[in-house]
């Protein structure tokens, strides 16, 4: 059986194509939240975020902002604006707030709620991302409320002993850190 050039031309840009699609719509999936997946410790690690933004917020201000994340089951990695380095001494207070929440224990909770309702809740967002109608609003007790698609722990004690490993700058105004939670320890 033989192609015409432009038969075999038109199989062969349908095929590609469909290809790109399926690749397209996986990488949507798989690094949606910029989670590298849905793993327990991933989710630990993705809820730690959320500790972490407001812990960076109490320390270093209200100006604080995330610009970015991307999780593994290795470390996470946050991305916020802040003009300068965080010293050490400010990145051990952050980093011993976010395990003084681990430690208490405090629940998380999903709310489904109209934008207009989360904002007026107090609810922080990733700067510049389209939201629909309605949002997710994840809690963390009172001490964090955020806009957010991705799953997490129903209780800040399954996230275990966090640890911030480095701070770098990503460029003018936009800051780094890279973290991870350790093994939990048995109860």
């Amino acid at each position: 059986m033989f192609f015409h050039e432009a038969e075999f031309n038109s199989a062969f840009e349908n095929a590609q194509k469909r290809h790109q699609d399926l690749s397209r719509k996986g990488a949507e999936q798989k690094f949606k939240g910029g989670l590298a997946d849905h793993s327990e410790r991933v989710v630990r690690m993705h809820t730690a975020t959320h500790l972490l933004h407001q812990a960076l917020r109490d320390v270093l201000g209200n100006h604080v902002h995330q610009k970015g994340s991307n999780i593994t089951a290795e470390r996470l990695r946050f991305d916020f604006t802040h003009p300068q380095k965080v010293t050490a001494e400010e990145l051990k207070k952050v980093e011993a707030i976010v395990n003084e929440k681990v430690a208490a224990a405090v629940p998380v909770e999903k709310k489904v709620l109209s934008l207009e309702e989360a904002r007026k809740l107090g609810a922080i967002g990733l700067f510049g991302e389209k939201y629909g109608e309605t949002v997710s609003v994840y809690t963390v007790g009172d001490y964090s409320k955020e806009f957010c698609g991705g799953p997490h722990v129903t209780n800040t004690k399954e996230v275990g002993p966090f640890s911030i490993l480095k701070e770098e700058a990503v460029s003018a105004g936009v800051r780094r850190i890279k973290a991870t939670v350790k093994e939990k320890t048995p109860v």
